[in-house]
């Protein structure tokens, strides 16, 4: 693999070199400056005047850029110059299958009114779940957007518990409390889908702060937690973005911004909705590397995210990162998807991040095709499982529909006779004075 264009803008040197080992070469140093790179998306509709092309030559005049969306794949000559091992090429198939699988099953299973709401589907944007998550630790934390099942699954969330959310059921992760845009677990540190754009980057960059809290305040030198957020493309016009951008770099937060840029905001094209479509030239703005990658490729996805999740961990501060991806279906299973181009639809499925993976895979003799069969078949199964589970588990009691919504930890819902408390006309007694 060659670095022969990648999208990146660092404005000030990073003072990080004692740190590393000499022979570290990371891939976010500046590198001569490339103004021959584009962005991945439909450029041809761009039309920019003559000011704002001599204001993009400018930019890439003041910034060193290097690439990794433009990233070249040579044929190994041998074992060593590999992307990947055999078992880590395993696991990221596995894991995307699962999470292809799995919103395959979830549209089955709207259409037959098994669920109920909006339900949004994660197909084709796979590599950049997988790219980041796999590389993360138990204690590492992800804040997710709307489309939040598949990430749920990469953190570590039981399928069984995912799809009971979907369900409504008490076995769900969040006691089918949450829903489809809500889901949240504790034991794998997922904090949450946020059904509202840019509502999870502020609880992202708030648990970023902890853990560097905890590093330096508490002094638990074991601490090196990090944070990923992931947001999209229509998510980066909104205030929020920008303000835990400042205060990300501020305080040089263990935290990345996953930019997840499949193009479209519900039926808002990017290219329409932005003055400047390169979302990754935000970060240089407030002093952090700005980084632009091919979402449909999950090994540089995860070149990428390597680096990232390593400045944190060092205590070397955030990082932007805009994955280029594309979704398969509409917005939801309640969109019928008629604004695309076809042409780019079909521009897009035909660079499927899982079938890359695959014959990546199989071109260099990481492993048979028979055992990525076996491994489908597996998943198949695990999903299969998933939904008689969540089929067969119990709706939640009446009495559950107050726990969870006031601050008192046990919440109200039903008291000792059987009425709801809120019901009891001295419910607020006592309560004036807060």
């Amino acid at each position: 693999m060659s670095l022969t264009s990648t999208k990146f803008a660092q404005p000030f040197p990073l003072n990080t070199i004692s740190a590393r080992s000499k022979d570290h070469k990371p891939l976010f140093d500046t590198f001569k400056t490339n103004s021959t790179t584009t962005f991945l998306g439909s450029t041809n509709k761009l039309r920019f005047n003559s000011i704002a092309k001599s204001n993009h030559t400018n930019l890439h005049r003041r910034f060193a850029v290097v690439a990794v969306s433009d990233v070249k794949e040579k044929k190994p000559k041998s074992s060593t110059n590999l992307l990947i091992t055999k078992e880590e090429g395993l696991v990221l198939y596995e894991d995307m299958i699962l999470g292809r699988a799995f919103e395959d099953m979830c549209a089955q299973m709207y259409y037959r009114g098994k669920m109920f709401g909006f339900v949004h589907l994660y197909n084709g944007q796979e590599a950049v779940s997988t790219g980041f998550i796999k590389l993360l630790k138990k204690e590492d934390s992800v804040a997710s957007t709307y489309r939040d099942h598949v990430h749920a699954l990469s953190k570590g969330v039981p399928a069984r518990n995912v799809m009971s959310e979907l369900f409504g059921k008490t076995t769900g992760c969040c006691r089918g409390q949450g829903g489809s845009m809500h889901m949240f677990s504790k034991e794998h540190n997922m904090l949450g889908g946020f059904a509202f754009i840019g509502e999870g980057i502020p609880v992202a960059t708030g648990a970023a702060f902890t853990s560097k809290y905890r590093r330096e305040v508490l002094k638990e030198a074991d601490c090196d937690h990090v944070t990923v957020a992931f947001f999209g493309d229509g998510t980066c016009n909104i205030g929020q973005f920008y303000e835990c951008l400042n205060m990300a770099a501020l305080w040089k937060l263990p935290i990345i911004f996953v930019v997840e840029n499949n193009l479209w905001a519900i039926g808002m094209s990017h290219l329409r909705a932005t003055s400047d479509p390169e979302i990754w030239k935000k970060g240089p703005a407030f002093g952090m590397p700005g980084v632009h990658v091919d979402g449909m490729d999950v090994l540089k996805v995860r070149e990428v995210a390597k680096e990232a999740v390593g400045r944190a961990r060092r205590g070397e501060g955030p990082t932007l990162v805009e994955c280029e991806t594309y979704r398969f279906r509409g917005h939801s299973l309640a969109d019928p998807d008629e604004l695309r181009d076809p042409a780019e639809k079909a521009h897009y499925a035909a660079r499927d991040p899982i079938t890359a993976l695959k014959r990546y895979i199989i071109d260099n003799n990481l492993s048979s095709e028979a055992e990525l069969k076996a491994i489908e078949k597996k998943i198949d199964e695990v999903v299969e499982e998933a939904v008689e589970f969540a089929d067969a588990s119990p709706h939640p009691a009446r009495s559950q529909l107050l726990e969870n919504v006031f601050a008192d930890p046990k919440g109200f819902g039903i008291g000792p006779d059987g009425r709801y408390r809120c019901e009891d006309p001295k419910f607020t007694e006592g309560t004036a004075h807060v």
